[in-house]
């Protein structure tokens, strides 16, 4: 896949898909050894690269092992996994012992290995986890190993990819950062219709709630009064109608006070003005899930907000939103599908104008310039097209979201759902292409390297 001669040479580890083995290929590197623990992924890399990958790194458990079986290189990469650090995980770090530790095997990697230069990729929330700590750690063990060590954190859409992912990247050479410096942003204007094939056809159909769910918040847009600006809060409709307490106190901390009666006989209402007069038990049902959890005795700050703003919007609309909810009963609908995140300020109010995400978070409404972030996909939160966009409403395709990926010169996993998967945990290729080109400078020139090459471009233990 190479556009010039090989002129260094790279690892690929937790690879995935190779994003990096994409973008490092592109610059003229030769992948000399990938890891990905993966059975589906590990046998598609093979396909797709021609290289046989390692299963599990845990298997590389002492330095002779690694010094025998991972290759010299000039480049190591690893996109290590970043469940143990995602705002979306436990967030249990280095604690968590499937996953988190793995960064010290790629720590080990360097250690042995000692290549040139790194990059390694992470979610952005790794640069605040545990109070930056994580952070500190990761760039204090690198530095230990001798490696000049930076951190920035890049989205495609920063390089005109109709994709907001925002990402950590970790760059080190052992040659010092002097002359690197990390490719420029721009936020200038993206279209999402680049990547879309007209003559696509989702293999797998909208289910039925959905499809109502968004007939129900594009009426809602549509009954908005033109001249009312939207919330750019969260639209949270439960909270439509509610009273129960929320600033000074909180429904588990009355029922944990007033085990016999809790809620009722205070004149509070619950979910979309639901009477409380009941059993505590009903009373729990009745609550939002964002407010009914045992031992939840203080809301925070954001939560308190967002309650009362929601419960202020509600008022002053409610001669138009209260129809909308007589015709719609959202409270028949799953809790995903009572929220709406309108991401789309200004535009006109035709939801099929826009591209489409359900999250728990609530229904995700944004522009056709960027799509929502691929991330590692249930099989719910797939981006749908609207038909205006589409010609019908469907699913992005697996290839689509490959080439918001920029990796659409790949083969995919046969499963829709496992390519889905795979592409919402891959690099961005064009990204890492971008800070690739800056960190390998002195490495990319147009002749091939030997192999006496590469010892003196190792640096000694």
């Amino acid at each position: 896949m190479g556009t010039t001669s090989e002129t260094f040479r790279f690892v690929d580890l937790f690879a995935g898909l190779g994003g990096f083995h994409v973008a490092l290929d592109e610059l003229g590197g030769r992948g000399v050894f990938a890891a990905e623990w993966a059975p589906t992924l590990n046998a598609l890399y093979k396909v797709n690269f021609g290289i046989d990958a390692w299963g599990d790194l845990n298997d590389l458990n002492s330095d002779e092992i690694i010094a025998r079986s991972v290759p010299d290189h000039h480049v190591l990469t690893a996109g290590f996994p970043c469940q143990p650090f995602s705002k979306a995980g436990d967030q249990l770090g280095f604690r968590d012992t499937n996953q988190g530790n793995l960064f010290f095997k790629v720590h080990d990697i360097l250690r042995v290995k000692r290549p040139l230069h790194f990059i390694l990729e992470n979610v952005p929330n790794i640069l605040k986890h545990d109070g930056g700590r994580t952070r500190t750690t990761i760039i204090r063990m690198l530095e230990e190993l001798g490696y000049s060590v930076d951190v920035e954190h890049f989205s495609p859409h920063e390089f005109g990819i109709p994709q907001v992912r925002n990402r950590a990247y970790f760059v080190g050479s052992l040659k010092g950062l002097d002359y690197f410096e990390w490719p420029a942003k721009h936020k200038g204007p993206t279209e999402i219709h680049w990547v879309l094939h007209q003559e696509a056809h989702s293999r797998r159909a909208i289910p039925e709630q959905t499809l109502r769910a968004i007939d129900m918040w594009g009426d809602f847009l549509r009954r908005s009064p033109a001249a009312l600006k939207l919330p750019s809060f969260p639209i949270w409709a439960m909270e439509f109608g509610a009273t129960y307490p929320y600033e000074d106190e909180t429904p588990p901390g009355v029922w944990a006070s007033r085990p016999v009666w809790g809620l009722r006989q205070m004149g509070f209402k619950g979910s979309f003005g639901q009477s409380l007069e009941c059993t505590i038990d009903e009373q729990i049902t009745r609550i939002p899930s964002h407010a009914n959890r045992a031992g939840d005795f203080h809301f925070p700050q954001w939560k308190r907000t967002f309650i009362r703003q929601n419960r202020e919007f509600y008022q002053a609309n409610r001669p138009w939103i209260d129809p909308w909810l007589e015709k719609w009963r959202p409270q028949d609908f799953h809790s995903s599908f009572q929220k709406l995140e309108w991401n789309a300020q200004g535009e006109e109010r035709d939801i099929d104008n826009f591209v489409l995400q359900v999250r728990a978070s609530g229904l995700r409404v944004k522009r056709p310039t960027t799509s929502p972030s691929l991330i590692a996909f249930t099989e719910t939160q797939v981006p749908i097209l609207g038909a205006n966009l589409a010609g019908k409403r469907r699913y992005m395709t697996p290839a689509e979201c490959a080439e918001l990926q920029c990796l659409g010169g790949i083969q995919l996993p046969a499963s829709d759902i496992n390519a889905y998967k795979a592409l919402g945990n891959a690099v961005n290729a064009q990204v890492v292409k971008a800070i690739a080109e800056r960190l390998l400078c002195k490495l990319i020139r147009p002749t091939p390297i030997i192999n006496s090459d590469l010892e003196p471009l190792r640096a000694t233990a």
